[in-house]
């Protein structure tokens, strides 16, 4: 074994040294950072892998029985990706080491607060159970994100990749995307200088991010289903650019990341397979009626079923967004209980 602490090497070049490789059916061999593998390494984080992808279209379609694990590793693959590649072209942007990591970490973890049956639960089952809230799984996804630094003392490794408690906060920016997508009691810092990193896990802007680019090609695999667009062609000809939106010219333009006008037709094509999807698979009859039923057995447990919220508080499902002590144990293992 190697002490990298004796070679003095920078956190950087530990990181290129020390990365893990995963073996991913959609993107092959990919590499990620040291610091997300020990967030990967964490019970919160493990347990994305008993929140199924694509919920009920599973019980139509026998391929559909992804988690949103591996998605969330392939989001961290190409928000790295995407932003190593707008650094190569584009180094006056300044673009740091800690900038890629920040994007790479959002990708990571932009999925943390899906509830059991992902879509289903924040969609479905929440609105009947806890009417008086508004809730966005992106919202618990920034409360785990922080519980998870805390409860397995990751800050201290934060640090010796050069983040710090402003990076991390950062990091939970780019999960929501948007200020306006943030929950209540949340302070928008913001960084007008780096604005287009805004655009890369989580775009409120146009839809057109890495996230789409993961889940499309990973549930069209899944489904059976063609996969009409090139993610990594759009990316190698994406650039940023100063967008003045506003129609006060005083006020000064923000950097968006755009794309060449010959990747017209592949814009396009991101979309057609949205579309598809939702029209072949996530909106199929049967599906959405098994959702119903889904959805109907969680609500009707509610009452019945406890997890262990902060300071070991009972919490039925209904309060777990309120306190993300007991919202990470939610589960698909929840349902099993209910059969039994």
């Amino acid at each position: 074994n190697i002490d990298f602490k004796i070679l003095n090497l920078t956190p950087q070049l530990i990181s290129i040294m020390k990365a893990t490789t995963f073996n991913d059916p959609i993107h092959g061999h990919i590499d990620l950072s040291p610091l997300c593998v020990k967030i990967i390494d964490t019970a919160q984080f493990q347990r994305l892998r008993d929140i199924s992808q694509l919920a009920s279209t599973y019980y139509v379609f026998p391929g559909g029985s992804g988690n949103r694990f591996e998605h969330s590793l392939g989001v961290a693959y190409l928000a790295k990706r995407f932003v190593k590649r707008i650094r190569k072209s584009q180094p006056d942007l300044g673009i740091t080491n800690e900038d890629i990591l920040c994007v790479e970490i959002a990708g990571l973890c932009h999925d943390l607060g899906h509830g059991p049956f992902s879509h289903l639960f924040d969609g479905r089952v929440l609105p009947m159970i806890n009417k008086s809230r508004h809730f966005e799984h992106e919202h618990a996804s920034v409360g785990i994100l922080q519980l998870l630094i805390e409860e397995n003392n990751l800050m201290p490794i934060f640090k010796e990749f050069n983040l710090s408690e402003a990076d991390v906060h950062f990091i939970q920016e780019l999960i929501l995307g948007d200020k306006c997508e943030a929950p209540p009691g949340f302070e928008w810092i913001g960084r007008k200088e780096k604005s287009f990193l805004y655009d890369i896990v989580a775009n409120k802007r146009n839809g057109i991010d890495v996230d789409k680019f993961d889940y499309f090609a990973r549930d069209c695999h899944a489904l059976g289903l063609t996969k009409s667009f090139d993610a990594k062609r759009l990316m190698k000809f994406a650039r940023v650019f100063p967008i003045n939106r506003s129609l006060d010219d005083e006020k000064p333009p923000v950097l968006e990341i755009c794309y060449h006008i010959k990747e017209a037709w592949n814009i396009h094509e991101l979309f057609h397979t949205r579309y598809a999807l939702h029209k072949r698979a996530y909106q199929h009859r049967v599906c959405l009626s098994v959702e119903l039923m889904l959805a109907e057995s969680l609500v009707l447990a509610n009452p019945f079923i406890w997890l262990p919220g902060h300071l070991q508080t009972p919490r039925r499902m209904s309060d777990c967004p309120g306190d993300m002590h007991a919202y990470w144990r939610l589960g698909e293992y929840l349902l099993r209980q209910i059969e039994n």
